[in-house]
């Protein structure tokens, strides 16, 4: 029997589910997951292997018009994400209002992969509601396959899958088969890290800060961490911080737990706080937190 193997790009507006749907899809958790807008800033792979398949699941940001340097970068991946896939996820939800941002869907529609619609939080909707963007979809993207899922739920998941096999071309493994991401363990540190800051504070903190690991050190019991937490303001650090130091505190202890878990075994977690100036602007900061293009 032949190899399959291929790109499955999954793109969309921000907080439709992308991550949640990733994550779903390749059986582990490798995006992070909140309710707040552009919590995926870069290009995050997930590997799904088979003794006859390869699937290479990328999770994008959330399409949206660029405000500063970084926003442009997260932009450039969602770009590249529409030029090199095999096959293509647009995720749409009950919620948002279906002609967003048509100018990417109208490049999804011209492009040469294979196209597959995910009506995501079906289970917040009425069963009207969501035939009539059944039936919207089937209508804008008349080559594409449509289905309507909750992702939360894990409702109508599996047939994507089966889907997806049959879509994907024949070609080699392009990962070793063992991979399950071509992240390192020192990037998901940081996301778990600023998956909490994106869960515990409020307004603006969230989207200025970036996370660097300075220090992974890995023994036969525990892992030993130490991680700088960079702000673009003064008054941000001492957000970060709390009083008496009790916000960072339970940042700390929460990340630490999620840790232990993905890494299964015990963590000890340093967390330092660091004023980098307008970082989201400055084409080094960008470079050395890992913006620079793929």
């Amino acid at each position: 029997m032949a190899h399959k193997s291929g790109f499955v790009n999954i793109i969309g507006n921000p907080n439709v589910g992308k991550s949640t749907i990733m994550n779903v899809l390749v059986g582990e958790r490798l995006s992070i997951i909140t309710s707040k807008m552009q919590t995926t800033r870069h290009r995050i792979k997930g590997i799904v292997n088979g003794d006859d398949f390869q699937i290479v699941y990328s999770d994008t940001p959330g399409i949206l018009k660029p405000n500063y340097k970084l926003q442009e970068t997260m932009m450039k991946f969602v770009n590249t994400a529409l030029i090199d896939a095999d096959i293509i996820l647009y995720v749409t939800d009950v919620v948002e209002s279906p002609g967003k941002n048509e100018e990417y869907v109208d490049r999804i529609k011209s492009s040469e992969a294979a196209v597959i619609v995910l009506i995501n939080k079906i289970d917040l909707s009425t069963q009207e509601k969501v035939m009539e963007l059944y039936n919207y979809w089937r209508e804008k993207l008349p080559l594409a396959d449509v289905y309507a899922i909750s992702a939360t739920e894990k409702f109508n998941t599996a047939p994507i899958f089966d889907r997806i096999l049959e879509l994907l071309p024949e070609g080699p493994a392009y990962f070793p088969k063992d991979e399950m991401t071509d992240r390192n363990e020192r990037f998901f540190v940081s996301e778990i890290i600023r998956e909490k800051i994106l869960l515990f504070y409020d307004k603006e903190v969230p989207y200025s800060v970036e996370v660097e690991v300075e220090q992974f050190k890995e023994e036969d019991k525990i892992l030993n961490l130490m991680c700088v937490i960079h702000v673009a303001r003064d008054s941000q650090k001492g957000i970060i911080i709390g009083h008496q130091g009790q916000a960072l505190k339970r940042v700390g202890m929460e990340a630490r737990l999620d840790m232990e878990e993905f890494f299964q075994k015990k963590v000890f977690l340093q967390l330092f706080v660091k004023v980098n100036k307008d970082w989201r602007d400055k084409d080094r900061a960008l470079g050395g937190f890992g913006y620079d293009m793929e």
